[in-house]
């Protein structure tokens, strides 16, 4: 009997022990960082070239920022971001809608699906078409500093920057230096680093250009597609990779196929 006892008693406490594990409260899981970054987009119509150029204080920013395709045009999404943002402006340009068309379209079709947490008014989003025409948006809720800055082929855009003038060296620097495009998308970075930046540091960096028969080898769009995902410096290890492309190119080593 007093085995039977011990039995039920030390079953009872399983149960009820198992009940108050059910109970727990679940730690929440912390939402990623907003993707707060800088990025310009650029084209080139004397090549047709087209891409764009990103550097954030997160893990490979690289991943979901920048899209590009040859004959089409480039897009970049950021801060609360929704990376569907990216393929969605591609599938607009190529079907012919103006970049500012493309804005209105894409935002206002956003169902918003996290208002609390990912609000779409946070979200930041760019797109250049294949004439070099552009448009930007910067959400309400955005960490300030949040803007963007077109010009000439070009626009530049972040959030949580030391200010206003990070996105005006960006056009400043691609609109003034000379070169390939990777070397202008690399030069509006530094010059926006150099204007303060991101307002946590740095981290990561990329850089994404397309041209229709232009990459290297056979049928390859793809001119340059680089990432730097983790360094104290990746501004500097981009552009190290970039001017080791361009030297590569001068030699005929980065030729396409044709």
């Amino acid at each position: 009997m007093k085995a039977t006892t011990w039995i039920v008693t030390a079953g009872l406490a399983c149960v009820m022990s198992g009940a108050l594990a059910a109970q727990a409260p679940v730690p929440m899981q912390a939402e990623p960082d907003p993707v707060a970054t800088f990025s310009i987009l650029g084209y080139d119509p004397a090549t047709g070239e087209v891409g764009g150029a990103v550097q954030s204080r997160v893990f490979s920013v690289g991943n979901g920022v920048l899209w590009a395709e040859a004959g089409v045009g480039a897009a970049a999404s950021q801060a609360i971001v929704d990376v569907s943002y990216g393929p969605k402006a591609i599938a607009l340009l190529k079907a012919g809608m103006a970049p500012q068309a493309i804005l209105k379209a894409i935002w206002e079709s956003d169902p918003d699906p996290q208002p609390e947490r990912w609000t779409k008014h946070g979200r930041q989003f760019a797109v250049i078409n294949q004439k070099g025409e552009v448009a930007a948006f910067t959400g309400s809720k955005a960490t300030e500093w949040a803007g963007h800055k077109t010009g000439k082929y070009c626009t530049a855009q972040g959030n949580i920057l030391a200010g206003e003038a990070v996105v005006a060296e960006m056009v400043r620097a691609f609109e003034t230096t000379t070169g390939h495009l990777s070397q202008r998308l690399t030069a509006a970075l530094e010059a926006g680093q150099k204007a303060g930046g991101d307002k946590r540091g740095m981290q990561s960096a990329a850089i994404l250009i397309a041209g229709q028969g232009q990459g290297v080898w056979l049928n390859n769009d793809v001119v340059m597609r680089l990432q730097v995902d983790d360094s104290p410096e990746p501004i500097k290890e981009l552009r190290r990779l970039v001017d080791s492309w361009n030297d590569r190119r001068v030699k005929g080593q980065q030729r396409a196929v044709k």
